[in-house]
């Protein structure tokens, strides 16, 4: 214990005669803490409720220049509440980044060839499983996630956190399985949960001869970035939802193209990685 001490004096009267390195990693540590809260709030719907908060801030500042009393005062209370309620909100996001810290995992370590790797084998199991699906008209809803978080969606079904492998799919979408009536979402390669109940779509323009999965599917593609893949139970017919618009009658070759260009090419890919994802497709 005296040693340790020592060299914590050691430490302390080396920072305290270098103030320079103090305002160094001060700057580095609000970087750092800065550049991975964006990273968590990307990922989530969390970036509408910062503009929210951002906007209760605005309008308290001009309440204050404004000398409005009564505004700023009902400004002032909430904001003294304002950091339990950033908790409350935040929660699975912190949760989700205590945990990935846990495991050493808060800063990415997958290359571009082992994600593009990774989502070649999703790509083909998911193909396979649909192509099988499609021919026996077994109803199936798969909702790839990308940017946005889908923890609130994933939270309605079983987590499973398996592999994606083709018979696994097969098994939950069997008819008279507990889950096969609701949707499967797949994250970061691997199938986080399974049964999961998505948003039907308030749109009233769509052709009344879609049923309840359509719909499903299409209101989880409005309220997120997700790929969203569905079988038709009466007609076997594959479609995908995607930013609110669904397409219609894909065959295995159309799916594998479109789930390739959407999951296996980042916005920064080089040549290289390029090469690598055209020698997947092959």
């Amino acid at each position: 214990m005296s040693f340790v001490g020592s060299v914590a004096n050691t430490i302390s009267l080396f920072f305290s005669t270098s103030q320079w390195w103090l305002d160094v990693l001060d700057i580095l540590l609000v970087t750092v803490l800065i550049y991975q809260f964006i990273r968590l709030i990307q990922r989530t719907r969390a970036v509408q409720l910062i503009k929210g908060i951002a906007l209760v801030v605005v309008v308290y500042l001009i309440a204050g220049v404004l000398k409005l009393k009564t505004v700023s005062y009902i400004f002032q209370n909430l904001l003294q509440i304002g950091l339990l309620a950033i908790i409350v909100v935040f929660q699975p996001e912190l949760r989700r980044a205590l945990e990935q810290m846990g495991r050493g995992g808060f800063f990415p370590k997958r290359t571009d060839s082992e994600r593009i790797s990774m989502w070649h084998g999703v790509i083909v199991a998911i193909c396979d499983s649909v192509h099988r699906m499609a021919e026996t008209k077994t109803g199936a809803l798969i909702v790839i996630a990308r940017e946005t978080g889908l923890n609130e969606i994933v939270g309605t079904g079983a987590v499973i956190n398996s592999a994606v492998t083709s018979d696994l799919i097969d098994t939950i979408f069997y008819a008279g399985t507990p889950l096969h009536d609701g949707a499967i979402i797949i994250d970061n390669g691997r199938i986080i949960a399974a049964g999961c109940l998505l948003p039907l779509t308030a749109n009233i323009e769509i052709s009344r001869s879609l049923g309840t999965r359509h719909r499903a599917a299409l209101g989880m593609s409005e309220v997120s970035d997700a790929l969203v893949i569905v079988v038709s139970e009466e007609t076997g017919i594959v479609s995908m939802a995607h930013n609110g618009i669904l397409i219609r009658k894909l065959d295995g070759n159309n799916l594998f193209s479109i789930l390739s260009n959407e999951l296996m090419v980042g916005p920064n890919d080089n040549e290289s990685v390029k090469s690598i994802r055209r020698f997947f497709k092959r």
